[in-house]
């Protein structure tokens, strides 16, 4: 069995912060995702293997037992260890003492492309997913599953759909306006243990936006003006997430002023009636190669003449 490189996968360091991977991994996921590169079965590999790195260096026992392996197999080579000779099973996790009974996941097709043989011996199917049985009654049930999914800004915004494979049938599941970081959405039933059903949350990670800044409902956004809108009033074009707007500029605008657009925020998850505020902060652009004549004004409102 091959030793998978999850850092390399990322393109991480070792000593990468919890918020250095979760960024490395929303920009490869949203660059592999296979619903932007429909067809194209390498991205879609990618994204496996972005997926696996992820849900093993995002979680900290994971990624601590993770690192021991690590270790443990550098040094097996650095001392002469032959190529395929290393004990995987000493990794195991079905070599591990105090789990419940795991979690039979084998019908769920490899959701989102599945696991690699190495990630399902050291972690099991899904990473450490494990059924719980009760001490009193001795009944067994099912932990549900957790699958982190990024979506884009507009998607929030505008709400979006992704599909999941589970065995042999593939479903659409529906991501409401509104969500952002966090949100979980449940899907009942949807992997199963000797007839058992097992919800699946997917996890959503909203990635940044260049063009805006989220702060839970409202949104951020910098416009620039020049020099003499500022000073005598004008119009700017303003991007929102449902279209451009047209805003009007009053005389004497200061740079760092903020004005507000309500209702062109993100949409409230829960009451889709409401919608947060778009706040439109001013940048003043400063002419820097000015002409003898406008050299003159500016002098002579400055008073120099």
């Amino acid at each position: 069995m091959e030793y998978k490189d999850y850092y390399k996968t990322l393109g991480v360091e070792k000593n990468a912060s919890a918020a250095d991977i979760k960024k490395a991994y929303r920009k490869l996921a949203m660059k592999y995702h296979p619903d932007q590169n429909p067809g194209n079965k390498s991205a879609e590999d990618k994204f496996k293997d972005l997926n696996e790195a992820y849900q093993v260096l995002s979680d900290t026992k994971k990624r601590a037992r993770y690192d021991q392996l690590g270790d443990s197999y550098f040094n097996y080579q650095q001392t002469g260890g032959s190529p395929g000779g290393f004990n995987w099973g000493e990794w195991s996790t079905s070599g591990r003492q105090g789990r419940a009974q795991q979690v039979n996941v084998d019908d769920l097709g490899g959701m989102f492309g599945g696991f690699s043989d190495f990630f399902r011996t050291i972690f099991g199917e899904y990473g450490g997913t494990y059924t719980q049985t009760s001490r009193t009654t001795g009944r067994v049930s099912p932990q549900a599953l957790q699958q982190p999914v990024t979506i884009s800004l507009m998607e929030a915004f505008n709400g979006t759909t992704r599909m999941i494979q589970i065995g042999t049938k593939r479903l659409e599941v529906k991501i409401p306006a509104g969500a952002k970081t966090g949100t979980r959405i449940r899907v009942p039933g949807g992997a199963s243990s000797t007839g058992m059903a097992a919800d699946i949350h997917l996890v959503i990670d909203v990635a940044s936006d260049p063009r805006f800044e989220r702060k839970d409902h409202d949104l951020y956004t910098d416009i620039s003006i020049d020099l003499y809108s500022a000073i005598l009033g004008g119009q700017v074009i303003v991007t929102t997430p449902a279209g451009n707007v047209t805003l009007t500029i009053p005389a004497g605008t200061q740079p760092g002023q903020t004005f507000r657009l309500t209702g062109r925020g993100m949409p409230h998850l829960k009451d889709k009636a409401k919608s947060g505020d778009l706040y439109a902060r001013v940048k003043v652009q400063i002419p820097k190669n000015l002409t003898d004549s406008e050299r003159d004004i500016f002098n002579k409102l400055a008073h120099r003449e």
